[in-house]
């Protein structure tokens, strides 16, 4: 993970006794020198936080009042984030006497008189919440908190969630860690923070930030070992226990043979990345994941290199809460490395430049990965990338080395095979050939090495997809198949010297045919055998089967209609 911004909790946490220590303010303006946004979120409210704060503020943004204010430098005036106390609340305050400040939509007071006003909003009515902090309680309605208002800024901003680490010390920063990728608890702060952080900032007092927030700007990205709370499931291990993986910003290579469920392996990582608000940006040459646009936040964009300019890409990939899937099934094969050249050095300068996209997934990679000393290609030290491939040995060793998390299906190729257990230390050739050759179509195993398999293989049964998968339909529909896997047709046993090369042709040739020539077809099962064989498509072949084994007064509509109705109309 590209840290992108910096969420700083103020009182006891980068403040003592409301002031920063001047290497605090050093390191946080080190920070936003390096391209991070710093964000203050506090519980105080403006007017107080004005007179404490050095001037010019060095944040790009203030959410004050427990997230409550939000103050940009590009506002003539702060904005409330919610409606300012109720005339009602105050005046009951007023008349039991408790002593309490209020700013533009906070009431704050000391943490004992808690009963007393828990009554008093219980006897209004009002739809108020009591948060505590220390020794003093802040009252606000209901799902106004630090984390909402931090929320505010990143829509604004254009900041994602998971480019942000927090810092806190105490009982109202729970959700704000929990809102960003790494939440972080000081040592000298709330034992229960602490307990529930992603990591703890040593030292015993604010001081202790300064050298927190250098050590983040001495890397180009967080190591996996320092993000593990976000996980996605896998599937259900042999035992029948649910498989979670750590998110982690690792690389992962899913390997396996044709047909054999990697591409459903990987989509289905896709989909569980996506609904978690992640960023995906999938190279699909061949079509297989164009069915994740009935998710929300997905976009497909066909490109081909008749696209000479990628700036529409570009602008798409600022938004931190958009997928995008780059379709080039319609390119020519021997287009498609250049054309993933020109796609992946935009995005890795975009990745440089904002940490989005959050992960990049290259299927086929083994046509576009086979050297590791190009960084317009492979970015090793951003990390992040997902590899999709039935051809392991053709990928750069260094690239395979690159990767943090192997998972396989179904291998029955030995050389493919020797490839992938050269990155499983520890597990016997023997053994390891065996198990892959194994695995069901719906099956597949986490190789050792990886946090979650340490030593062992994981073998699993892979996770349902939440969207419908077909294998290279918008391929099939329009792009022609290899030379030797048309279908021929035939009369009386002869060529009648047409060919289907795609199934749009397929489409647009049923219509015409001889009556004679298509009930031989019909008869010996031709046309599901080349959908089944030549496409790997069951579904359709198995729906063409049916139609090939009944009386159907108007078969060459329905053969028709079938195959439309699951690649689209012929032309």
């Amino acid at each position: 993970m590209k840290p992108r911004v910096l969420a700083l909790d103020f009182d006891g946490t980068i403040a003592d006794n409301g002031r920063i220590d001047v290497d605090v303010v050093a390191a946080i303006q080190e920070a936003r020198h390096a391209g991070l946004l710093v964000v203050l979120v506090t519980g105080r409210v403006l007017r107080d936080l004005d007179a404490l704060l050095p001037s010019p503020a060095p944040f790009d943004a203030v959410v004050a009042e427990n997230g409550a204010v939000l103050r940009l430098p590009t506002l003539p005036a702060p904005i409330p984030l919610c409606d300012p106390p109720d005339p009602r609340f105050l005046e009951e305050l007023q008349r039991h006497r408790i002593p309490h400040q209020h700013g533009l939509c906070i009431v704050d007071a000391d943490a004992e008189v808690a009963p007393e006003i828990v009554e008093i909003i219980r006897n209004l009515g009002l739809p108020l919440a009591i948060t505590f902090n220390l020794s003093r309680l802040m009252v606000l309605p209901h799902g106004v908190s630090k984390a909402s208002g931090l929320q505010e800024v990143f829509w604004r901003l254009r900041i994602s969630v998971h480019n942000a680490i927090a810092v806190g010390n105490a009982e109202n920063d729970h959700d704000m860690l929990a809102a960003c990728e790494i939440g972080a608890a000081v040592a000298w702060g709330s034992e229960e923070l602490k307990r529930r952080a992603d990591e703890v900032v040593p030292g015993h007092d604010p001081r202790a930030v300064a050298a927190y927030i250098r050590d983040i700007l001495s890397l180009p990205r967080l190591p996996p070992t320092r993000l593990g709370r976000r996980r996605v499931r896998f599937g259900t291990s042999e035992t029948g226990e649910p498989f979670d993986f750590a998110v982690r910003g690792r690389n992962i290579l899913v390997g396996g043979d044709p047909k054999s469920g990697k591409s459903w392996m990987a989509g289905a990582l896709c989909e569980q990345l996506i609904l978690q608000r992640y960023s995906l940006c999938i190279l699909d040459p061949e079509g297989d994941y164009s069915c994740l646009e009935a998710l929300p936040s997905v976009i497909v964009y066909p490109v081909d290199n008749k696209d000479t300019s990628l700036r529409p890409l570009e602008r798409t990939l600022t938004h931190p809460d958009l997928s995008l899937v780059l379709d080039m099934s319609a390119a020519p094969r021997e287009d498609k490395p250049l054309l993933v050249r020109r796609l992946l050095t935009v995005v890795n300068r975009r990745r440089r430049q904002t940490g989005l996209p959050h992960r990049v997934v290259v299927d086929e990679a083994h046509y576009f990965l086979t050297r590791f000393d190009d960084p317009e290609l492979f970015d090793h030290e951003l990390g992040g990338y997902l590899l999709v491939t039935y051809r392991i040995s053709d990928l750069s060793p260094d690239v395979l080395r690159a990767c943090e998390a192997v998972v396989v299906t179904r291998v029955a190729d030995r050389r493919q095979a020797l490839a992938l257990l050269t990155l499983a230390p520890g597990l016997a050739i023997t053994e390891g050939l065996a198990l892959l050759a194994d695995l069901a179509i719906d099956e597949a195993v986490l190789l050792p090495g990886a946090l979650e398999s340490g030593a062992s293989a994981m073998r699993f049964r892979v996770i349902p997809r939440l969207a419908s998968h077909v294998r290279h339909r918008r391929k099939y529909a329009d792009v022609p198949v290899r030379p030797g896997h048309e279908f021929v047709f035939t009369q009386r046993g002869r060529p009648t010297g047409t060919r289907a090369g795609a199934i749009r042709d397929l489409l647009s040739a049923i219509p015409e045919l001889p009556e004679d020539v298509l009930q031989g077809h019909l008869r010996r099962g031709d046309f599901h055998r080349w959908i089944e064989d030549v496409f790997g498509d069951g579904d359709l072949g198995g729906a063409i089967r049916s139609l090939e084994r009944n009386q159907i007064s108007d078969i060459r509509e329905a053969l028709r209609q079938v195959i439309a109705d699951r690649y689209g109309q012929g032309s």
